[in-house]
């Protein structure tokens, strides 16, 4: 999708995704210390938000300007006087990081490109981290499309974890982790499953 397309969906409605953050960057960045960090195609910024909130200095990163003005004014009302720790910036997560790093931790949340793209973007994500920062990746996994539930349906943007892995063979880090979770998602009263790739890298 091109950033007109995703400009006009944020638009149509108050809120795209939870307002919360994702139950996987939770998770992982819920036990780690506060630091910098950097969040790519952060949308409405509810995880950049959340992680400000625990005393991150954050900067989000969407290409979508709606959604850049949308998280700076969630931003202000959930942070109050702690915003000062949030930074939204109009970008595209194929080019270099903004200026702020390095990152001790840089978060991919369900940046769904194809593979050669995606490879650019792990690629700069890496390079923008510090040493013993984590890269943290977070997608809508391949296996879904026929084993899970709803998200994309083009398994040219989809990926499992060992597909994360190669991807990454040859950067400098190390994988602590790499798992297909499950993630129950509710509607119209019923409880399916969907499968997510879950990545956690440590820079070297």
């Amino acid at each position: 999708m091109k950033a007109q397309d995703w400009d006009d969906r944020y638009a149509a409605v108050d809120l795209v995704w939870s307002a919360g953050p994702n139950r996987w960057v939770e998770q992982v960045a819920g036990s780690l210390p506060p630091g910098r960090a950097l969040d790519v195609a952060a949308g409405e910024g509810r995880n950049a938000i959340w992680l400000a909130g625990r005393g991150w200095s954050v900067v989000a990163v969407d290409f979508s300007e709606v959604a850049v003005e949308r998280s700076r004014r969630l931003a202000q009302q959930q942070l109050g006087a702690a915003a000062d720790r949030f930074t939204a910036l109009v970008g595209d997560a194929l080019a270099p990081a903004p200026e702020g790093g390095p990152y001790d931790l840089v978060l991919f949340s369900y940046l769904q490109l194809p593979a050669d793209e995606r490879r650019r973007a792990w690629s700069r994500g890496i390079a923008a981290a510090a040493p013993d920062g984590r890269v943290v990746v977070v997608g809508h996994a391949a296996r879904n499309r026929g084993e899970g539930w709803g998200g994309p349906q083009d398994p040219a943007v989809l990926y499992d974890p060992d597909d994360v892995v190669a991807e990454v063979a040859g950067q400098p880090v190390e994988v602590e982790s790499a798992e297909l979770v499950v993630r129950p998602v509710e509607t119209d009263g019923e409880v399916h499953e969907a499968l997510d790739t879950l990545v956690v890298l440590r820079r070297a």
